[in-house]
């Protein structure tokens, strides 16, 4: 049964007995429905290390627009009525406005386009055609530095399908990388020693792996020699996908005898289910607590997190979070759909007070952490769910030479591609390139 839906005990039950009455004290049980027990995680004093990061939080079904972008520019703009409650957050974080994918086709693909830019019809005879996403990018740079180049999180494990994916991560090829969606699961990957059997387990799966790599590219080797140019760079591109995996099996077979961080679970909802509209809020808490420790430990410095599939999603008090955004225009439903806008950056704001708790380097955690949030559509005023206008957020990294405290909107109708602010933030994160999808250049302000 979904606890969403099941009788809340009241604290006036009591006890009988001897003329005497009891009051119980308070239960999960008698929280209301749709409100779970809050968490009760604490931030750590201080980090070991400052490295720099990146999480990418993203959620589904576009927002209120009409709520969402603030009415007046720069550093003076008044924070939007839904943006409020970030009000404590105001100086560490920007308000991206106007900015689009141009070449995506908009819809409930979004979160397949949002970090790559992509235009998934862009080959000819081809369904579906992705390509790296700046996450990857990213972990290219730094996972030769942690034990996991990234994680990706979701509320559906695995990749799901093309054009409703579960990942926001794509590689090289446009393959995209399955993501974890149990918080027991990714603690127990994350910082549970592995025993002597487990290890032995890898290294038997690390040796099939090695076997099988060494047979595909003796494989390509001698079919490259018969091919035409165009196949040849079908499977150069393909080779590049096999290298990265070689990569990736390396990086598994170096830390195998490396101690994981030892951290206690005290305090985390480990159990929390995301498809369950009661633990929604402490699903979304735990994973994000999780993120927290992964970067506090430099386990990873690249995290994806997809909040919900497109096409899915509940709001804090178990609201059908996509009906809501086909809401054709009707104020009840607007105001719905504003109210899960106003949860999600509840739960960012949460976040992103844990970060600022955490001394680190003569600063906090935030300072060394881009946090990147929105969605790859907007549902417009008449839930339209257009790629133009999507609503975004940049927060942190004050020390990696962000600017904050600001609204930067830009001319819609032209359609300034968001890739320029996945360039800044690659930049940020010490990538060398001045290239990234279809980007025109940084974004001017941003830094």
């Amino acid at each position: 049964m979904n606890p969403l839906w099941q009788k809340q005990l009241s604290r006036r039950h009591i006890l009988r007995g001897a003329g005497a009455m009891l009051a119980l004290p308070l239960l999960d049980a008698m929280l209301p429905r749709g409100f779970a027990a809050p968490s009760q995680f604490k931030a750590w004093k201080a980090s070991p290390g400052a490295q720099p990061r990146m999480i990418c939080c993203y959620v589904p079904n576009g927002v209120n627009i009409l709520e969402w972008v603030p009415e007046t520019t720069g550093k003076d703009y008044k924070l939007s009525p839904t943006l409020e409650v970030l009000a404590a957050h105001r100086n560490d974080f920007t308000v991206l406005s106007g900015l689009g994918h141009p070449h995506s086709q908009g819809g409930h693909s979004g979160a397949d386009t949002w970090l790559t830019g992509a235009n998934l019809q862009a080959v000819p005879g081809a369904d579906y055609t992705n390509s790296l996403s700046v996450d990857q990018l990213i972990a290219r740079t730094h996972g030769i530095h942690t034990r996991y180049g990234s994680l990706q999180l979701g509320d559906q494990s695995g990749t799901g399908s093309a054009g409703h994916s579960h990942t926001l991560s794509f590689d090289g090829n446009g393959t995209p990388l399955p993501t974890e969606n149990s918080p027991r699961r990714l603690f127990d990957r994350l910082f549970v020693p592995e025993s002597a059997a487990d290890k032995a387990a890898t290294l038997r799966r690390i040796a099939e792996k090695k076997s099988i790599l060494d047979s595909v590219l003796a494989e390509a080797k001698s079919l490259e020699k018969t091919l035409a140019v165009r196949d040849k760079r079908k499977l150069d591109e393909y080779l590049s996908s096999v290298r990265s995996t070689e990569e990736q099996v390396a990086r598994m077979e170096a830390w195998i005898d490396r101690p994981k961080a030892k951290v206690e679970e005290l305090n985390l909802q480990l159990g929390s289910q995301p498809g369950n509209a009661h633990d929604r809020p402490m699903w979304i808490d735990v994973m994000l607590e999780l993120t927290y420790l992964a970067f506090l430990t430099d386990t990873t410095r690249v995290v994806t997190f997809e909040w919900s599939r497109e096409a899915g999603g509940y709001g804090g008090g178990g609201e059908n979070h996509h009906e809501l955004s086909h809401h054709g225009g009707d104020a009840g439903m607007l105001a719905k759909l504003a109210n899960i806008d106003r949860f999600h950056l509840s739960k960012l704001g949460r976040f992103m007070s844990l970060l600022k708790e955490t001394g680190e380097a003569g600063g906090n955690m935030l300072d060394q952490t881009m946090l990147v949030y929105g969605c790859g559509m907007n549902s417009g005023r008449g839930g339209e769910h257009s790629p133009k206008n999507l609503p975004l957020l940049v927060a942190g990294g004050g020390k990696l030479g962000l600017k904050h405290g600001q609204h930067l909107a830009f001319d819609t109708a032209k359609h300034p591609p968001l890739s320029n602010v996945l360039l800044t933030l690659a930049q940020r994160m010490g990538v060398e390139t001045d290239r990234f999808s279809d980007a025109t250049g940084t974004l001017s302000g941003l830094v």
